[in-house]
């Protein structure tokens, strides 16, 4: 091949030409890729050694051979090679600086991370050493304490238990300092000083003194809170009077300390009235001798007290079967009532009757006299039945509405019974639902089982008792009657036989 190249340069020259016009048609349309083709072509071998070939033979070529469009492209060829060549060279020297200059980086770095291994192993030994040393020191303390230790164990223990209590006390009510330097002595773990075990020795004192004395204060009270986010809502500067630990009251009203605020709260509703009064009255006396009820558990049974329902609230927990058990219950009372009255001026218009000779229609015996003086010339036999038709009619109305009474008195613990079974069966269904975790989801269940069957039987108890008493009296009034609807026969029979 390069024989025949040698003996053709004419052919060599114009592949030359037509690859520079290729290139140069395409820098015109796409510089960067005409840039990569011939800098690829630079770098073949083949490309190489026809470009030398080629100067060669222009070299070779006598002057006058070559025309006007063979010089320009020689001259743009040569000023292109010149000029790529010139940027590969720029391109190189800084691809040299950058590598220099990330060697040197690396160079550093590595020395940095030498630099921190060495000090991490300078601070691991350091850490050795202290710990040794400071078990060591411990070791040392722990010997140079000897029974001090546990007399200052002993002084936390107690500052810490002290803490506690009156934390949750009402004497805390106007002290809060205290609370501070009990919290720092229970949970400090340096030794205390001589100041410090003074002060415990005061709060003690100072504890046992205010727990002996009745003391007032002008302290905000809590009026309104959210209990749930355990915020104080709105609060009210009165005076409290406080009674040793157990009881404070406020405007002749019970008040609970809050230790969540160190503060003290009204209470949601008042007491009982036997507690409630003792509170008002106590309140109008200042530094007087009262009765104020006094509350061990520091507000526990206070609470427990404002959460009794009220008769009313027992009655709802009833439902429906309580209000059916006190609607049949007032009736057949009042019927009762009624009943036993009228049977009770009956009675005293018969004992009227017994006094007098002429017969009444306004009560039962003079009705029954009338028939007597109606029929007391008629046969014995016939007599007799006109009375006993006038006895049986007055018995009736004597009578009256007893059965009622005595249904209801029945009945009552009945429906209580009724309500107990639909109480436990509520409860058996939440239980079923939810578990048996949560007692408060059972208690609507059983509140009706109890409620019912008080109620029932609360009802049927004075019924019983009035009916029997309406019952008796009754009873002695037909009694008499009978006495003297036989007594009048009997009178008519002796005057037929004379």
């Amino acid at each position: 091949m390069q024989r025949w190249r040698i003996q053709h340069p004419a052919w060599l020259t114009l592949a030359v030409v037509m690859a520079c016009s290729v290139a140069f048609a395409q820098e015109a349309d796409e510089p960067a890729e005409a840039a990569v083709d011939t800098a690829t072509a630079g770098n073949d071998p083949g490309s190489a050694e026809a470009g030398t070939a080629a100067e060669a033979e222009e070299k070779a070529a006598p002057e006058e051979d070559r025309g006007p469009l063979d010089e320009g492209l020689s001259d743009r060829v040569k000023a292109r090679v010149a000029r790529e060549s010139q940027e590969d060279r720029e391109r190189r020297t800084v691809f040299q600086q950058q590598r220099d200059e990330l060697a040197g980086n690396v160079k550093r770095l590595e020395g940095q991370v030498r630099a921190a291994e060495a000090r991490g192993v300078s601070l691991d030994e350091r850490y050795a050493a202290n710990e040794i040393e400071i078990e060591t020191l411990g070791e040392r303390l722990t010997e140079r304490l000897g029974q001090m230790g546990e007399l200052f164990g002993v002084v936390r223990l107690v500052s810490t238990d002290l803490s506690a209590g009156t934390w949750q006390s009402l004497t805390s009510l106007g002290l809060e300092a205290r609370n501070k330097t009990l919290d720092r002595l229970g949970r400090s773990s340096d030794l205390p000083s001589t100041q410090d075990l003074e002060r415990l020795w005061y709060a003690l004192q100072l504890e046992l003194t205010e727990q002996a004395k009745v003391s007032a204060y002008e302290v905000p009270v809590i009026l309104e809170e959210d209990k749930k986010e355990k915020k104080v809502l709105r609060t009210e500067n009165r005076q409290v009077i406080r009674a040793g630990p157990f009881t404070a009251i406020s405007d002749g009203d019970y008040v609970q300390w809050a230790p969540e605020h160190q503060m003290v709260r009204t209470l949601a509703r008042p007491p009982p009235p036997q507690y409630a009064n003792t509170a008002e009255r106590f309140g109008r006396a200042p530094g007087e001798i009262g009765r104020l009820a006094v509350d061990p558990s520091r507000g526990a049974l206070l609470v427990a007290l404002t959460a009794t329902p009220s008769l009313w609230e027992r009655v709802q927990q009833g439902g429906a079967v309580g209000y059916t058990i006190i609607g049949l219950g007032i009736a057949a009372f009042l019927l009762g009532v009624v009943r036993l009255v009228v049977l009770t001026l009956t009675q005293r218009r018969i004992d009227a009757q017994r006094k007098r000779s002429e017969s009444s229609q306004e009560n039962p015996l003079g009705r029954v006299l009338g028939v007597y003086e109606e029929y007391h010339d008629a046969d014995p036999e016939f007599l007799e039945l006109k009375l006993d038709e006038a006895l049986l009619r007055e018995r009736s109305g004597v009578e009256r509405f007893l059965w009622l009474v005595q249904t209801v008195s029945i009945v009552a613990p009945l429906l209580g019974l009724l309500g107990t079974v639909t109480g436990m069966i509520q409860t058996f269904q939440a239980i079923t639902l939810f578990g048996a975790g949560d007692p408060k989801i059972m208690a609507g269940g059983i509140s009706e089982a109890l409620i019912t069957t008080t109620l029932g039987l609360v009802t049927a108890i004075p019924l019983v008792l009035l009916y029997a008493l309406i019952s008796n009296r009754a009873k002695s009034i037909n009694d008499q009657l009978d006495e003297y609807g036989a007594g009048l026969v009997a009178d008519r029979l002796e005057r037929g036989l004379e």
